[in-house]
């Protein structure tokens, strides 16, 4: 392994939906590192994307008997990674104790596949103490961006774009003054005070509301907000979980969770997330730099940037070193 931030090789990461990893194994990358994803009876797994014996991807092979089998010579792994058979060795030659597959950590939680390269500091991600159940669920994307996981957090946590890039859905332009606030830090998540904002078209359901937002901020790539408004009972909460496939691409997954309009089809509701994706990709891959500058005095910073300011602050205490400059 070449990637050495010593923040994000510790999380966990989300890779595919549930839904995309079937009977057959997956390639993905996570921070430039080629991974392969399977599923078993046993669960899923994550091996490196490599077979010792001629470096042939794993992810080119099948699953079979809850083992993933080779595509070149056919040696087969079990889920610890062990080579538990050879087809070319004679059956009364031992198996070279050297014959086994690098082994990540791998979990399945919220609809989405995590892989961990380094020793995760739990069983499950951390998002997993701050998602409330008994909420209608929808997930949306994954969305690849060219653009560093960084810069595509920190978009999402800037109130202030709202009333520009998503004029006419999530802000207006003649209203666009941020009131004040704070952000504050309880057991390592950082939370902002109340953010008004008035929307026309707050959640693609044609209604025109003042939504009052809370964001969080769970780790260096996963974050979510809580939107409520002043004329219901309506709670709207949107997570975003990116993956850092490399310094400059990256993949967006969110899960947006609703106490109101039930049956309403998902696709009301992707389709909208869709068109607010591709209004932030023009401003995500073209920012400069590229990657998202620590030093708070490399750009410059209002009051509305709090969460912002806040975000940066705590990936350079983290270390995070990977999409930053």
């Amino acid at each position: 392994m070449t990637i050495q931030d010593i923040a994000l090789i510790h999380e966990w990461h989300p890779v595919l939906l549930s839904s995309a990893l079937t009977d057959k194994p997956e390639a993905v990358v996570v921070l430039g590192e080629k991974v392969a994803v399977f599923r078993t009876t046993q669960g899923v797994h994550a091996f490196k994307d490599l077979c010792i014996h001629r470096g042939v991807p794993l992810s080119l092979g099948k699953v079979s008997g809850d083992e993933l089998v080779c595509a070149y010579h056919g040696w087969s792994y079990n889920g610890c990674g062990t080579c538990t058979k050879i087809p070319s060795l004679p059956k009364e030659q031992a198996i070279p104790s050297k014959a086994k597959a690098f082994v990540y950590s791998c979990v399945e939680a919220h609809g989405l596949i995590w892989v961990c390269l380094g020793t995760p500091a739990g069983p499950l991600p951390k998002v997993s103490a701050y998602v409330p159940e008994g909420f209608k669920e929808v997930f949306m994307g994954p969305y690849t961006l060219q653009a560093a996981g960084p810069r595509i957090i920190e978009n999402f946590l800037d109130v202030s774009h709202l009333m520009f890039v998503h004029e006419g859905l999530l802000g207006d332009s003649e209203f666009a003054e941020i009131n004040d606030y704070h952000v504050l830090e309880e057991d390592g998540v950082l939370r902002s005070e109340e953010i008004i904002v008035y929307q026309p078209d707050a959640d693609g359901t044609g209604r025109g509301v003042n939504s009052r937002y809370v964001y969080e901020v769970f780790g260096p790539l996963c974050v979510a907000f809580t939107k409520r408004d002043d004329v219901s009972d309506h709670i709207f909460r949107l997570f975003l979980m990116v993956l850092p496939v490399t310094e400059q691409t990256s993949v967006a997954y969110m899960l947006k969770q609703r106490n109101y309009a039930y049956d309403e089809r998902d696709e009301v509701f992707i389709q909208f997330q869709d068109r607010l994706i591709e209004q932030d990709r023009i401003m995500v891959e073209n920012q400069k730099p590229e990657l998202l500058p620590l030093d708070l005095q490399a750009e410059l910073h209002l009051k509305c940037d709090r969460l912002s300011i806040a975000y940066r602050k705590r990936l350079r205490e983290l270390g995070v070193t990977f999409g930053t400059a």
